[in-house]
C-alpha cells in the first residue's frame, strides 16, 4: 500500500452535517464497534468515540490519503489511541476491511457521502471552480485517473450522457459540444477553464440559483470516483457485517445517492420483492433490515443557517434484523 502523508490539519474548520441525528441514531454505547466509512474532517468519528467511551472502537475509512493522515493525528489525542483504527480504503470495501481488522460484526456503520471542506477548499484537488486548479477530483490521489482524462478523451455523445446521468443537467448536449470544440484547440486542464466553457455553453446564470457548472462538476466527480457503484457495494457489505440490532446511517447530498439508499433499504426491509403482476410470492426473499427513519431526516433551520451544505443533506437509518425477527408472513403474496 502507498505511503500516507504525515500531515496534521485541525478539524475545527470542518462542520459535519446532521451530526447529532446521525450519531444518536446509531445508538452508540460503551464497548461498541463502529465504522465511519468516510472520515473526512473527523467530526462524526470524534462524536462516535465520545459516545462509545471509554472502550468503544471506531474503524475509520477514507479513500483520501490526507483524511487518513488526519485520523492518525486524532489517535494522538487523550482518550483515543487504539480506540480509533484509521484505514486507507474506499468504503466500497468496508465489509472486507472490517473482517480483516477483526471488527465484524459491527454495532453501527455511518456513511457520509458528501465531499469534505478539506477537499473543496484545496485548489490543487480540483473539486471546486472558485479557485483555479488542476482538473483532478480524485478522492484517492494515489490511484486512478483525474477528471481531465474524461473531459479530454470521451466522445461527445458519451460526455453528454455522463453529464446528464450523473449531473441531471438539462444542457448536457450543449455543454458536451462546447467541451469537444474547446479541447480541439487545447486540452482542458484547469477547473476555471472548464467552468468558463460551461458558463458560455448554457448562457451564463440566467436565473439559476447556483453556478451553471455545478452539475457538470458533480457529474465528473461521480464518474471519476465511481461513486454510485461504490455506494451500492458499501450498502451490500454493510448489511453483511452488521450485528443483529446493529444500525446503518447514511447521509446523502443529492437525489442520485439518496435514491440508491432509499431503494436499498426498502428492498432489504420488504417481505417480498416479486413483480406486482405475480399474485403469489415465489421469491423467497427474507427482510434483513428494519426502517428506523420512515422519512428522510433533514437539517433544521438553525443548522442550515450555520452550515449551508446541510440544506441538501438527507439522513436515512435502518437496523439489522435477526432471523427470529423475520415476519411470519414473509412468504405471503406480493
Amino acid at each position: 500500500m502507498s505511503a500516507i502523508p504525515d500531515i496534521d490539519i485541525p478539524h475545527a474548520g470542518h462542520r459535519p452535517v446532521l451530526l447529532e441525528q446521525a450519531v444518536s441514531g446509531l445508538l452508540p454505547r460503551a464497548g461498541g464497534r463502529y465504522l465511519d466509512g468516510t472520515f473526512g474532517g473527523g467530526g462524526h468519528t470524534r462524536a462516535l468515540l465520545e459516545a462509545s467511551a471509554p472502550d468503544g472502537i471506531v474503524l475509520a475509512l477514507d479513500a483520501d490519503p490526507e483524511a487518513v493522515a488526519r485520523a492518525g493525528a486524532l489517535r494522538r489525542e487523550p482518550g483515543v489511541g487504539d480506540r480509533l483504527i484509521p484505514v486507507h480504503a474506499n468504503f466500497a470495501d468496508l465489509a472486507g476491511v472490517a473482517r480483516e481488522r477483526g471488527m465484524a460484526p459491527l454495532d453501527g456503520i455511518l456513511l457520509d457521502l458528501g465531499v469534505s471542506s478539506f477537499q473543496l477548499d484545496r485548489p490543487e484537488r480540483g473539486f471546486a471552480f472558485r479557485y483555479e486548479g488542476p482538473l483532478d477530483m480524485r478522492f484517492d490521489t494515489l490511484s486512478g485517473s483525474p477528471a481531465s482524462e474524461l473531459v479530454n478523451t470521451l466522445p461527445e455523445r458519451e460526455l453528454a450522457d455522463l453529464v446528464w446521468r450523473y449531473g441531471e443537467e438539462p444542457g448536457s448536449r450543449r455543454i458536451a459540444r462546447a467541451i469537444v470544440q474547446e479541447r480541439e484547440r487545447a486540452p482542458i486542464e484547469t477547473t476555471t477553464r472548464l467552468a468558463e466553457i460551461v458558463w458560455r455553453a448554457v448562457g451564463g446564470r440566467r436565473g439559476r440559483d447556483t453556478h451553471p457548472a455545478t452539475r457538470t462538476f458533480q457529474a465528473l466527480r461521480i464518474a471519476t470516483n465511481r461513486e454510485l457503484a461504490a455506494l451500492e457495494a458499501a450498502l451490500a457489505g454493510a448489511v453483511d457485517v452488521l450485528a443483529p440490532g446493529g444500525r446503518l446511517a447514511v447521509i446523502a447530498f443529492h437525489s442520485l445517492e439518496d435514491r440508491i439508499v432509499k431503494r436499498f433499504i426498502e428492498r432489504e426491509s420488504a417481505t417480498c420483492v416479486c413483480p406486482l403482476e405475480i399474485p403469489v410470492c415465489v421469491c423467497g426473499h427474507r427482510p434483513r433490515l428494519r426502517k428506523v427513519t420512515r422519512r428522510a431526516v433533514r437539517a433544521d433551520e438553525a443548522e442550515m443557517t450555520a452550515n449551508p451544505r446541510a440544506r441538501s443533506a438527507v439522513l436515512r437509518i435502518a437496523e439489522r434484523l435477526t432471523e427470529e425477527a423475520w415476519p411470519l408472513d414473509a412468504g405471503g403474496t406480493g
